[in-house]
């Protein structure tokens, strides 16, 4: 009987070499793996190069005080506090699945003054009192044979490097933020600068109107056109100022300080931040295996895979070995042959049940299938967002060169109605007109140069750079694998 025994455990022990479950595999039928997702980008490209993604993009306006705020930012901004502090936690979980791996144990010591009951021993003679103890140290060992431990350190290194991942999107969107509220204070400043010029104008224009009203050359309803232009010119003036404000305040909380310290010289910036050289985009591939979300994607369906494996380890035995060795009795005894007891030898629990852990496999396998359809949704995000930024930056290019050569005729017309009227061919109402042109022009020219650098950011922000030179690249801790690494099994 006993040879029979040994020979079911010997079994067991064969095959149980190799952890139950799946091993991770990008699916090959991942979108990340379509030659569609791994190619040039379709979007117009203007103004954009093929290279390497800069990972310091916001370096490109070489605006030292940007530079400074961003700096900042991924110092003391709060959402990167909480991001950095979510990563600490996974850190934690982590290291905590590990300890599965480990020998467990515990040592214990009590001790009390006691009596036993007499009557509960069908005895009328009232028992001794007296002071017993009881220590020991016991020890086990999970010996894991169909790797339900290992499949969950592999899930646990998968979701920390998903919250890796978290953490690096989080300063990308940071990045992206504090450039914006910086961009939108100097947009804001160029558009009021431009709104101002065009209310100068056109209070020469009502000043003008008066003069020849008073002279008998206009007639009332002149002056009240005039008047009416003026008021809806000035108007628009607020909107800007506190337009400009409220990104101050927007960028001095992104760098973790209370709106009321923001710095007044901010608001003298009056010139929209310009590239010193194209945008490099390089191509699908590269932006698939940059863009934090899409590793955070891949790095859940890791986890995932693997907890299928920690479920199939459930509808087979667990075989721990154990130890333990103490002693107990009268505290006088303590540590002699009467009182000293020792035990070692394995323990094996299984749940008869399977139907429990059938379930649990099921609700693993769905959450798999579910992440790879997030996986998938992610990637297509991703691109979807890259041809969009590439349309919105190339066609808007377009209408700034079509505005520039809208201002540069009417700053030609301009000058030369100035001239004219100097030479008293036409009369002044003429020259402010061409004048209230060029000023007009020069409004809708510093919305569009706006809207550039909107559309700037916006694909920086979609090309997911800002992270890879600040955070260093995580260091594989476990066999699971991400995008750049799609045939790399698990245990």
């Amino acid at each position: 009987m006993k040879a029979r025994h040994f020979f079911v455990l010997g079994a067991i022990l064969l095959t149980g070499c190799t952890p139950v479950g799946p091993d991770y595999h990008l699916p090959e039928q991942s979108l990340f793996n379509a030659p569609a997702a791994q190619g040039s980008f379709v979007s117009r490209q203007t103004a954009t190069n093929s290279g390497p993604s800069d990972s310091q993009w916001w370096q490109l306006y070489n605006d030292s005080s940007l530079t400074g705020f961003v700096q900042e930012a991924f110092v003391a901004n709060t959402d990167l506090r909480i991001a950095v502090a979510n990563l600490e936690r996974s850190q934690a979980l982590f290291a905590l699945a590990q300890t599965g791996r480990q020998i467990n144990g515990v040592a214990n010591f009590d001790t009390s003054y006691v009596q036993q009951s007499a009557e509960a021993n069908l005895s009328h003679i009232k028992p001794p009192q007296h002071q017993i103890a009881n220590t020991g140290i016991a020890l086990n060992y999970d010996l894991d044979l169909f790797g339900g431990i290992r499949r969950g350190i592999e899930a646990a290194a998968a979701d920390n490097e998903a919250a890796m991942a978290a953490h690096d999107l989080v300063r990308i969107n940071v990045a992206a933020d504090t450039t914006r509220a910086f961009a939108d204070i100097c947009n804001a400043g160029n558009e009021l600068k431009s709104a101002l010029r065009t209310l100068d104008v056109q209070k020469k224009a009502l000043t003008l109107t008066r003069t020849l009203f008073r002279n008998g050359r206009a007639a009332s309803f002149d002056i009240d056109r005039q008047q009416g232009l003026y008021d809806e010119l000035e108007a628009r003036i607020p909107a800007l100022q506190a337009r400009q404000l409220n990104a101050a305040y927007r960028l001095t909380t992104l760098i973790g300080q209370p709106p009321e310290r923001y710095d007044r010289k901010l608001l003298k910036c009056n010139s929209p931040l310009k590239l010193i050289s194209p945008i490099p985009t390089a191509d699908g591939a590269a932006l698939l295996r940059r863009r934090p979300d899409v590793k955070q994607a891949e790095r859940h369906l890791a986890a995932s895979t693997a907890r299928i494996g920690v479920a199939t380890a459930e509808l087979y035995p667990d075989i721990k070995l154990t130890a333990s060795v103490g002693t107990q009795g009268a505290i006088t005894d303590l540590f002699s042959p009467l009182t000293n007891r020792f035990g070692v030898g394995p323990t094996i629990d299984w749940n008869v049940n399977t139907n429990v852990a059938r379930a649990r496999i099921d609700a693993a396998q769905a959450q798999a299938r579910a992440d790879l359809a997030t996986f998938d949704r992610t990637i297509l995000i991703a691109l979807r967002e890259t041809e969009t930024a590439l349309t919105n930056y190339a066609y808007d290019l377009d209408r700034l060169q079509h505005l520039k050569k809208a201002r540069d005729r009417a700053l030609v017309v301009s000058n030369d109605s100035r001239k004219l009227w100097q030479g008293g061919h036409i009369d002044a109402l003429a020259a402010l007109d061409a004048e209230r042109s060029l000023a007009t022009a020069e409004q809708a020219y510093a919305a569009a140069e706006t809207s550039l650098n909107t559309d700037q950011i916006a694909l920086f922000l979609a090309l997911g750079g800002g992270w890879q030179s600040i955070t260093p690249p995580p260091e594989r801790t476990s066999q699971a694998n991400g995008p750049d690494e799609p045939t790399r099994h698990g245990t």
